[in-house]
């Protein structure tokens, strides 16, 4: 059992929770939590850590003998976790990779393009709701916030590990392979000509989703072959970003139900 923070080990797990770039370039990412260590894909697992406390609760009944591990004081545990109240359980698990030729062939696509999405939480928030209502991709630029950020990983409750993702250096060259793919492209944008509910999404689609402050930037609209919006009753000018996603997935969710 490793019960002091001076170990390498724990050195190495801290530097991997504070370090975008580290764990790209070691194409890791660091999970919390039991629900998330029960649904990583075996082979993407790397390496387990147990706090001594979740150990001696659950070893019996989740079988942790099968898993090759490393045990952790509730002490050192605590000190590596980025959770103020951590379950007990924290795995280092392969990156998954995507390629965009295959998001935007799947069948029947279903996509959404985020233009530099910048809270963790709204990206983790779109990641669970895409799962829900069967998006096939997720595209985003490059500056968006990343992906595997602890914060991120923790608010998808295991949809990371279902939903292809990945990111591009050139949006607008992305949509327009999407569009030789014959997927009509939606703008949700304030000056939309049209209400998000009188478009017909039961064809291969993607949603066009912008920055939580400014929207979708000017060369990415204009992308789009349809700019539509969610029509606002009051003072209020427009929504969340997760929230104005998951309004327009579902919209389209709805509409290939009743196909």
């Amino acid at each position: 059992m490793i019960t002091s923070t001076a170990n390498v080990k724990v050195k190495e797990l801290l530097q991997l929770q504070k370090k975008a770039k580290l764990r790209n370039q070691e194409k890791v990412v660091i999970v919390e939590g039991l629900r998330m260590f029960q649904e990583i894909p075996k082979e993407g697992l790397k390496r387990v850590y147990f706090s001594e406390s979740f150990y001696n609760r659950k070893k019996e009944e989740l079988k942790l003998e099968q898993y090759s591990y490393e045990l952790l004081s509730d002490t050192v545990f605590a000190y590596v976790s980025d959770t103020k109240t951590p379950q007990g359980v924290l795995c280092i698990v392969s990156q998954p990779e995507y390629q965009l030729k295959a998001v935007i062939e799947a069948s029947q696509p279903h996509i959404l393009v985020l233009d530099n999405l910048q809270d963790p939480g709204n990206l983790g928030t779109i990641l669970r709701t895409a799962e829900g209502a069967g998006v096939t991709g997720i595209i985003m630029s490059r500056d968006c916030v990343d992906i595997f950020n602890p914060k991120v990983i923790r608010s998808t409750m295991g949809s990371i590990y279902r939903i292809p993702f990945l990111y591009v250096d050139d949006l607008v060259q992305a949509i327009t392979q999407m569009k030789k793919q014959g997927i009509r492209t939606f703008a949700a944008h304030l000056q939309g000509e049209n209400n998000y509910d009188e478009a017909d999404y039961r064809r291969a689609c993607a949603f066009l989703i912008g920055n939580e402050g400014n929207g979708l930037r000017g060369e990415i609209a204009e992308q789009a072959d349809e700019w539509i919006q969610i029509p606002m009753q009051g003072q209020v000018e427009s929504l969340n970003a997760a929230i104005a996603a998951s309004i327009l997935m579902f919209e389209a969710a709805r509409q290939r139900r009743r196909q």
